[in-house]
């Protein structure tokens, strides 16, 4: 690196600026390096569509069925108890043939297992129930009125 001072005989002035071409160039390259190891570092399931939440309010019809799940395991059809998953199924099949398909809603103890709710699932993909719905109480928020 060579800096200019000009002529000995005093006809120019000196060049104190900076030469910012390497410097461009410099981050140009780590720009470039960047963008293509990015993508490489991100590994995602190709086709992989993750669902976003949503909150909707829902709407009771009188044709709905509510399916409720304590936290023991019992079975409850519109609040009246189900005496085992076989009359589940029996009921669920008659409301499936129905013009148009009920929706049904099923609502779970927050302390239930997972196993009494994936029964009752299964319980719905055998009766082919079109539409079902998981039904959840808002999270509530504490309002700060120390204000």
């Amino acid at each position: 690196m060579a800096m200019n001072l000009g002529n000995s005989e005093g006809g120019d002035d000196v060049n104190a600026t900076i030469n910012t071409t390497p410097l461009v160039d410099v981050m140009l390259v780590m720009l470039i390096i960047f963008l293509i190891t990015i993508p490489v570092v991100i590994k995602e399931v190709p086709g992989l569509k993750i669902p976003t939440a949503t909150n909707i309010v829902t709407v009771t019809k009188p044709e709905n069925v509510t399916i409720e799940v304590d936290k023991q395991g019992h079975v409850y059809w519109n609040a009246a108890p189900v005496a085992d998953y076989t009359v589940l199924l029996d009921k669920l099949k008659v409301i499936a043939v129905k013009v148009p398909q009920p929706e049904v809603h099923v609502r779970g103890d927050k302390d239930t297992r997972f196993e009494y709710i994936g029964r009752v699932i299964v319980m719905l993909q055998r009766a082919s129930i079109l539409k079902v719905g998981f039904i959840t109480e808002p999270e509530l928020h504490e309002v700060d009125t120390s204000n």
